[in-house]
């Protein structure tokens, strides 16, 4: 059953991943167009207004976006000093714990992201220039954090079952 998840799991961290790229690629730009205006203000340029606010909220969202990507591909920093002379059945426990431990955070980053955009929503909490709603970004990385619950809880199952059959479907992460 799990395994039959897996191309829809993969397809909703890679888009998510995805849009989180275009919108890093859109903050650049933003940066860069605000940054060339206020280093013209001789030629009648200026900055784009709340230009570092825009870049706050998509920061956040930013993360949110790639997390789920970078756990499926194993992305997250390891320390593999002692555990690359460990048995198999070992890691594949480790590898359970670690992607546990993982699940139970993002939940609750999760909870408390949609606790933080129903208390911005509630007193109505704008950004200082635009005055656009906090909420707003609160509630976008809240949508990415909430996909990156399901990859969460869908690499704990992956990680029973490749523990239960004793094999491992997958490589460690990035060698650094």
């Amino acid at each position: 059953m799990i395994h039959k998840m897996t191309p829809l799991i993969h397809w909703l961290a890679k888009t998510l991943a995805i849009l989180g790229g275009i919108v890093l690629f859109a903050m650049i730009i933003l940066t860069c167009v605000s940054i060339f205006g206020r280093s013209f203000i001789f030629l009648g340029l200026a900055p784009i207004s709340g230009d570092f606010e825009l870049v706050e909220a998509g920061a956040a969202f930013v993360v949110f976006a790639f997390l789920p990507w970078c756990q499926i591909k194993r992305g997250h920093a390891a320390v593999d000093i002692v555990t690359n002379f460990l048995p198999a059945s070992i890691n594949r426990w480790i590898d359970l714990i670690a992607e546990t431990l993982m699940c139970i955070a993002v939940i609750i980053i999760a909870w408390k992201l949609f606790d933080g955009t129903i208390a911005k929503s509630k007193y109505g909490e704008t950004t200082f220039i635009i005055q656009y709603p906090i909420w707003w970004a609160y509630a976008v990385s809240l949508s990415a954090a909430l996909i990156g619950c399901v990859v969460a809880v869908y690499m704990v199952f992956l990680r029973f079952f490749e523990l239960r059959e004793g094999k491992s479907n997958s490589t460690s992460g990035a060698v650094h």
